[in-house]
């Protein structure tokens, strides 16, 4: 009896201990976990379109410093668009001259399981790969979240010359509704990461900025 007593006791023991563990290991929802990704590596670059999109053109970044799973981003564009302009000016490592746009050491962290933008205050998560519809991710210390608005789970979405699988993050910019921008839409994959950037405008029109990456998970 003193057996079967100690033997249901231990088992008893660790049961408890592994549902502590799971309690006390759950994912924080406003954390990034993963493995570092390929893509926050040194050298990588990050470009859009080669023609010009809503008045924006040359776009190139490069990574220039990975430091602790932050990876620091610079680089420029040529921005005939006032909105985007006012909407970026905020950011700090960000200079305008004229048409031309100035990005040094933007902070992000990337990996296998999303990306999240550390700089200024509108830093956060901008999208998990594992996030579902109705999901949400905060933005810095305000009352604003990011929203998960779609993922398919069906190669649809243009990327290149073939079609891919999306998540699609929406923040509405309330702190630049002046600019004549009312929505930010993140749209990613978790091969390629950022695929594109779309901006929603007061009028009900969009433009969508697609993003490639020279490295992937």
């Amino acid at each position: 009896m003193k057996k079967l007593y100690l033997l249901l006791l231990g088992i008893t023991l660790v049961v408890f201990c592994s549902s502590c563990e799971k309690l006390f290991n759950k994912e924080d929802p406003d954390e990034l976990n993963g493995d570092p990704s390929p893509m926050a590596e040194v050298g990588v670059t990050v470009s859009s379109s080669s023609a010009e999109i809503s008045g924006v053109k040359n776009f190139t970044a490069t990574v220039t410093a990975l430091d602790d799973g932050t990876s620091l981003y610079s680089g420029s564009a040529t921005v005939t668009n006032a909105m985007l302009k006012n909407l970026v000016s905020n950011i700090p490592g960000i200079t305008i001259n004229g048409n031309t746009v100035t990005a040094t050491d933007i902070k992000f962290k990337q990996t296998t399981e999303g990306l999240e933008f550390l700089s200024g205050p509108t830093a956060g998560i901008w999208v998990k790969y594992a996030s579902e519809v109705g999901d949400t991710y905060p933005i810095g210390s305000t009352a604003n979240v990011r929203t998960v608005v779609s993922k398919t789970g069906v190669d649809d979405y243009p990327y290149g010359f073939f079609l891919i699988k999306t998540i699609q993050v929406e923040e509405i910019p309330s702190a630049f509704k002046s600019s004549g921008i009312t929505k930010i839409t993140y749209i990613a994959n978790h091969k390629f990461g950022l695929v594109g950037v779309k901006f929603t405008l007061d009028d009900g029109t969009s433009t969508n900025f697609p993003i490639y990456t020279s490295a992937e998970n």
